[in-house]
């Protein structure tokens, strides 16, 4: 039987509103809304139609009930930034995501989530204690996608086109997910993974929208990639040539580590202002200096590598969900390399493995 939920996927994921989709196939409009509604089913050859408009295969259309993020349950970076289109073709790449993961939980033994309740605390205290929590004491993290995925987040990239859909997360029951936007800087993009992160220790049990929860989320990802006790323990900094050294130890961007010692008291108002001009003199406030390379995902470069060794590929799995292949790379773009399978031959058989995560 046709899906409404997943005719609805498939058309925020082509951008298109429900007359825009109408007029594409020559249909009413009314017709299109009264599919999505579940109120009458189209023909085979309308849903043949609609099928080849949106580019998803026709079996897609006839699979069950699809999981949609629900839009109050999501927390995006900027939500004045984007048009409702935009935040539409968002939520509708989650739930491809989650399909993606269901895969994953039936081919593979991955971690539990131990991503903690943590909305009685402050965004600081919220930060040492997580990071307490998870032995890392005041150490620079080393990755932050590898350090997510080992605590049972799951991570995906976000292949939109602009920059106006930042990164969002959100909870599907108890695993967490977190959507990252591919076309930032390597150390921003870090920076979204630790604001998800916080959003999803800080506001488990709210709609975490608002100025207030993204302060909040910003000021958790400040603490807990940026510690307080080992940058008070290098003292007051003067110049920028100290900045860039400390940004490099902790793998942020230099304008965040300006940011932080400023919060922290260990630039005055006067070196703040000044090493601003400086960093922004330079080009520094979209390009880095020295910039680190890319995270990428340990998940998906193992499962990948995986059905390589058994002559398939993305392309499996792509067959297998009944998803565009193009839609599974946007959601592992930036995250992984995606290559081509050694052979045409393709996996038939399901299988079970531990994925082993290292910190």
């Amino acid at each position: 039987m046709f899906n409404r939920s997943r005719l609805t996927v498939a058309r925020q994921r082509a951008g298109l509103t429900m007359k825009e989709l109408a007029a594409k196939t020559g249909i009413e409009p009314r017709t299109v809304t009264g599919y999505e509604a579940g109120e009458y089913l189209p023909s085979d050859d309308v849903a043949k139609k609609l099928a080849r408009t949106l580019g998803f295969p026709l079996s897609f259309f006839l699979s069950d009930d699809v999981d949609i993020p629900r839009a109050e349950g999501v927390s995006f970076r900027s939500m004045s930034k984007m048009t409702a289109r935009q935040r539409d073709g968002a939520i509708a790449a989650g739930a491809i995501a989650f399909l993606m993961s269901d895969w994953l939980d039936s081919e593979f033994d991955l971690p539990a989530s131990v991503v903690p309740d943590m909305r009685e605390d402050t965004p600081q205290s919220a930060a040492a204690g997580l990071r307490d929590f998870w032995g890392i004491g005041n150490r620079p993290i080393k990755n932050m996608v590898h350090l997510l995925e080992l605590k049972g987040v799951r991570v995906f990239s976000l292949g939109e086109d602009g920059k106006e859909v930042d990164a969002f997360s959100v909870w599907r029951g108890q695993r967490p997910y977190a959507f990252l936007n591919s076309q930032k800087s390597a150390e921003r993009s870090r920076f979204d993974a630790a604001h998800e992160l916080g959003h999803l220790v800080l506001h488990k049990h709210a709609a975490p929208n608002g100025l207030e929860a993204e302060k909040q989320a910003n000021e958790f990802a400040a603490a807990f990639l940026m510690p307080e006790a080992p940058l008070r323990a290098v003292g007051r900094i003067t110049g920028l040539p100290k900045v860039v050294e400390l940004k490099r130890a902790w793998s942020v961007s230099v304008a965040a580590m300006t940011y932080r010692l400023h919060e922290l008291g260990l630039v005055s108002k006067w070196t703040y202002q000044q090493l601003f001009m400086e960093i922004s003199r330079r080009g520094w406030r979209t390009d880095e200096p020295t910039p680190m390379r890319r995270e990428q995902s340990q998940v998906w470069k193992k499962v990948l590598d995986d059905l390589r060794q058994n002559g398939a590929g993305l392309e499996r799995i792509s067959a297998i969900l009944s998803v565009p292949e193009s839609e599974a790379v946007k959601l592992l773009f930036g995250l992984v390399t995606v290559g081509v399978p050694s052979t045409p031959n393709a996996l038939t058989t399901p299988r079970r493995g531990n994925l082993r995560l290292v910190k």
